[in-house]
């Protein structure tokens, strides 16, 4: 037997820090949504566990979430996962994409059909929370809010297919190091979440737009000027607004047509920058 899923990638429309909790995570507020830039995740029987990719150095050994998501699934599922999971990477690593989450997210679903277990998307979102805070929005993405430390959603209506450059310069952001950083600025500029979710309620899409921002941005902007100069030419080049996802440092800009972003994104490329261009994509059945 064979089964094919796909792992969407995500970016963050909206992204406020809160404050710190109890438990050392920070407490958030975001509008998330998947994009059409990403992995194929194949799963087949096996002899035993093992997950493989096309990137050579990527490890798909039990460090990957791909494989602890099998793990976390056996155990529930009280089997033993003899399956060969592939991973076809599309979604760029280290991006703020959510590319190890997506994939994961893409073994709970996959494994919960090909077990022909039958669970609810709102089952395998509590079993992703255990893995890690992106991938419970990742089960079933589309439009959402997410808050807490990312796992407490509320699912959107769906946007428009809108089409997005995106564009990951050379660095590896840590993200726990983001966050540290934001800790110590002052004066933060909070974007308007409640009012981008009742854009999005309300099929008012220039005002979802109109109200993108992540605070994040400028702690990593500040320590890797690369992020400000891709900003600056997508800007120049009609992309708006212009945004980066998570803790970075992949940047992200809205366009009006394909070809528009294709153009951005090859001017992008011939500056060593990985590049695609996207679309925006509703929410996914479990």
């Amino acid at each position: 037997m064979k089964l094919v899923e796909t792992g969407y990638a995500k970016i963050n429309l909206g992204l406020d820090v809160l404050g710190l909790r109890p438990d050392k995570y920070h407490e958030v507020a975001m509008v998330m949504q998947t994009v059409s830039l990403a992995d194929t995740v194949t799963i087949t029987d096996a002899p035993e566990l093992q997950v493989t990719t096309d990137l050579p150095g990527l490890e798909g050994g039990p460090s990957n979430l791909a494989y602890k998501a099998a793990v976390l699934m056996g155990e529930y599922a009280r089997r033993t996962p003899r399956v060969h999971i592939h991973i076809e990477k599309k979604v760029f690593l280290a991006a703020g994409l959510a590319g190890g989450s997506t994939d994961a997210a893409a073994v709970l679903r996959g494994l919960n059909r090909y077990w022909e277990l039958g669970l609810p998307a709102e089952k395998l979102e509590r079993l992703g929370a255990k893995l890690g805070s992106d991938v419970p929005f990742c089960v079933a993405g589309g439009t959402a809010l997410a808050e807490g430390r990312g796992e407490i959603l509320t699912a959107l209506p769906d946007l428009p297919p809108l089409y997005l450059v995106l564009a990951k310069p050379g660095l590896e952001i840590s993200t726990p190091w983001a966050y540290r950083e934001f800790d110590k600025q002052k004066n933060v500029v909070h974007p308007d979440i409640e009012g981008m979710v009742k854009a999005v309620r309300a099929g008012d899409i220039e005002g979802v737009l109109r109200r993108c921002g992540n605070v994040l941005e400028p702690v990593t902007a500040g320590a890797h000027p690369e992020i400000r100069e891709i900003k600056q030419r997508m800007l120049q080049n009609g992309a708006k607004p212009v945004l980066m996802s998570g803790s970075g440092p992949t940047v992200f800009g809205f366009v009006k047509e394909k070809k528009a972003g294709e153009e951005i994104a090859a001017l992008l490329q011939s500056m060593q920058m990985e590049t695609a261009v996207a679309e925006l994509v509703g929410r996914q059945k479990v």
